[in-house]
């Protein structure tokens, strides 16, 4: 799912800024949240290995207990990854979470939760969901050293038995965590949502409640971090909300009940014109609100079912996707106001391709998704709307849930049996390697300088140039 979260840092494109304007430049070589410092899924200063395999250019690679499909989270040499270990204890009990978490073993951890191999939250095409376990289950945050994958601290956030099942590829831990480079803020919906220092050391936790969400397929929004304010979309099947938290104590700001049924999407955090947005898709309306009051600033009709991939930003311009059971691409100005639905303030807007799963990929001014969840590229011009090559189909790859990212003038894109195809970034389609680790991969790849970072159901690998 997960998708997860518009922050970004000190980046300002033609009068728009994203995230926190003071924060340092080094954001721009960590990856703090699941689309990358700008939300977008390009890493600015990243230029990873072309090409790889099991036993070339893989730095480390280390076994990730329980099972999680969130993407991994990068600040400096840390990384971050939130998984979720099933006990195997029957629950005897209500679900418990300490008032300080505990630390749990850092090594040694044998890869013991559910079904690995989970995709971000979907619950399309009559796929099959898992029941509600009933085993207690700890939800770990781990931080690993990004130079040796050793691991540096590992806390368990909250033991729990969770309340709904999932569907059969995603996982209880299947959104991202997010920092600013001062605290960490992890996610595990339901379980509630905690807030560390870098250290390790926990600083507070909220419960928003049980999300029921369509056929019991589970959760997967990611929380989105501005300045002092933490963002947390609640699209489900009844009382849907979007809050936003106190970033320093958890405590509400405000809550914002929503007409949407369940949705994975993440929101996008974005200033333009002295208001900060938060927009958020949904399956009946696209909306933004003020970041300082939760007020509605716009509202957009007309996307699919199901949305899961996060809205990208520039220029001013905010697009919109959706790829289950129709397809939907909206070009809508930051400077709209009111309901725009079927207005001619929306820019452009497409119906014969979007992502379901993925995420876009912003890349300059070029448009990279995928036509649902297959491998089928497309790829548009952001300011017109025009496919600068048509749908290609990628005949090396899969089915695809992990989101593509680009760096070095290179676009990489992952199919869920662990196989990653590298393209040149431009307006002509030219392959230019194709690579495989021997694990499904659902999560979406992380660039942080020379390295890229790849999740798999039960390892992280970090490539690297031997």
């Amino acid at each position: 799912m997960t998708r997860a979260l518009a922050l970004a840092a000190c980046w300002v494109v033609l009068g728009t800024t994203s995230f926190a304007q003071d924060v340092p430049a080094k954001r721009l070589d960590s990856w703090p949240q699941w689309r990358g410092p700008n939300a977008d899924g390009v890493a600015p200063h990243g230029d990873p290995p072309l090409k790889w395999d099991q036993s070339t250019n893989v730095k480390w690679k280390v076994a990730i207990p329980g099972a999680g499909s969130g993407t991994p989270i990068v600040w400096d040499d840390k990384i971050f990854v939130l998984t979720a270990i099933d006990t195997g204890r029957e629950d005897q009990a209500t679900p418990t979470s300490a008032q300080e978490p505990t630390a749990s073993p850092a090594q040694g951890q044998e890869n013991r939760g559910g079904r690995g191999g989970g995709g971000r939250g979907r619950s399309g095409g009559g796929a099959p969901a898992d029941p509600a376990p009933k085993t207690v289950h700890r939800f770990d945050i781990l931080c690993l050293d990004r130079n040796t994958g050793d691991v540096v601290w590992q806390k368990t956030a909250t033991e729990q038995t969770p309340h709904e099942g999932r569907h059969a590829t995603n996982t209880f831990a299947s959104a991202s965590a997010v920092t600013d480079g001062r605290r960490l803020y992890a996610s595990f919906g339901s379980r509630g949502i905690f807030c560390y220092d870098l250290d390790g050391t926990f600083k507070w936790k909220q419960d928003l409640g049980d999300m029921q969400t369509r056929r019991g397929f589970g959760e997967g929004s990611s929380p989105a971090l501005y300045g002092d304010a933490l963002v947390v979309n609640w699209d489900q099947e009844v009382g849907s909300f979007i809050a936003c938290l106190d970033a320093n104590t958890g405590e509400e700001r405000w809550r914002k009940a929503r007409d949407e049924v369940s949705t994975w999407a993440t929101p996008f955090v974005i200033e333009h014109d002295g208001i900060v947005q938060v927009i958020a898709n949904g399956a009946n309306r696209t909306r933004s609100y003020n970041l300082a009051t939760g007020d509605l600033e716009w509202e957009c009709g007309g996307q699919a079912r199901n949305p899961i991939a996060s809205p990208v930003v520039r220029n001013g311009v905010v697009y919109c996707m959706t790829g289950f059971q129709g397809y939907a691409l909206y070009a809508i100005p930051l400077a709209a106001r009111g309901d725009v639905t079927d207005s001619d303030k929306i820019l452009w807007r497409r119906t014969d391709a979007g992502p379901y799963v993925p995420s876009p990929l912003l890349y300059d001014d070029q448009l990279y998704f995928t036509k649902g969840d297959q491998a089928i590229l497309c790829s548009m011009n952001a300011e017109t709307g025009e496919p600068l090559y048509s749908p290609k189909r990628l005949g090396d790859l899969g089915t695809v849930y992990a989101s593509p990212v680009g760096a070095a003038g290179r676009v990489y894109i992952t199919d869920r049996e662990g196989v990653t195809l590298v393209l040149e970034h431009g307006t002509e389609f030219r392959e230019l390697a194709v690579n495989k680790i021997d694990e499904t991969v659902n999560a979406s790849p992380v660039i942080v300088g020379k390295e890229l970072l790849l999740r798999g159901d039960k390892h992280l690998y970090c490539i690297a140039e031997e």
